[in-house]
């Protein structure tokens, strides 16, 4: 069993929800992130999601789009993130790591040799954004053959063929995007979203984590009563976007640990 795996496994066991904060790697700065990263852990993050820094982040509001710049601007690549997750390794064997990203990156390095090093630096999972499953059967393989879990997204508009091919591919987790349109927007229908997890369930048999729009406790709570993840990212990066490089780990670990509290 994976860290993934044995993560929803432990919460399910003791009647809790996932929390899945997501930071950009190089916000606001490369040599923060290890230690953003451990205050995420500390705040009560059960899996992190590690944003790949990306030149044309098509899925992501501004909020994430700035935290990208943020970290181009210090030339921060995919290579560089593996490193910095190494890093995190070596004092945090438990906590799984998904990266999340863009295909281009990863499709230069090569499937196979991305998927021996993520593995070597201790990622648990990849989430490429702009990877349709009907294009992931080779990375998927790539990754399944070093036991890192594929996860994929859901849109609201995903129709079911390409749900039941999500289902068939998909390890770790799925992540069902809660609203039409890009991160960090709002409008989040929790009825909708809960009937929709419930139709989901049908077909799907890995954990179900659902984000964007996700901004407080009170969304915390409600969106924990349907799925088995709560997945922060905007929300996150605007608390590292206000605070100084001396504050940012304590205030999100402030944070985090008032979202934990709503998955219990």
């Amino acid at each position: 069993m994976n860290r993934i795996a044995a993560t929803f496994a432990r919460l399910k066991a003791a009647g809790e929800k996932a929390m899945i904060p997501f930071i950009t790697a190089g916000d606001p700065h490369p040599n923060l992130t290890v230690d953003l990263m451990h205050g995420l852990v500390d705040g009560g993050a059960d899996i992190i999601e590690l944003g790949i820094p990306f030149s044309d982040p098509m899925a992501d509001g501004p909020v994430i789009q700035r935290a990208s710049e943020r970290a181009l601007v210090h030339k921060v690549g995919l290579r560089d993130v593996l490193a910095m997750v190494k890093t995190f390794r070596q004092s945090n064997q438990t906590t799984p790591v998904v990266l999340m990203g863009y295909l281009n990156p990863v499709h230069v390095i090569g499937y196979p040799q991305f998927a021996r090093l993520a593995a070597d630096a201790g990622v648990d999972g990849v989430l490429t954004v702009d990877c349709p499953p009907e294009e992931a059967v080779e990375l998927s393989a790539a990754l399944e053959a070093v036991n890192l879990d594929p996860v994929f997204l859901i849109a609201p508009t995903t129709p079911e063929a390409r749900v039941r091919e999500i289902a068939r591919l998909a390890r770790g987790y799925v992540y069902y995007v809660s609203l039409k349109g890009v991160t960090g927007a709002g409008n989040l229908d929790i009825g909708d979203v809960a009937r929709k997890i419930a139709a989901l369930r049908q077909f799907i048999e890995v954990p179900i984590g659902v984000g964007f729009g996700i901004r407080d406790a009170e969304t915390t709570r409600a969106i924990a009563g349907t799925a088995d993840a709560v997945v922060v990212g905007s929300r996150l990066v605007q608390e590292i976007e206000s605070a100084t490089p001396e504050t940012a780990r304590e205030q999100l670990t402030r944070l985090v640990a008032t979202l934990k509290a709503a998955t219990r």
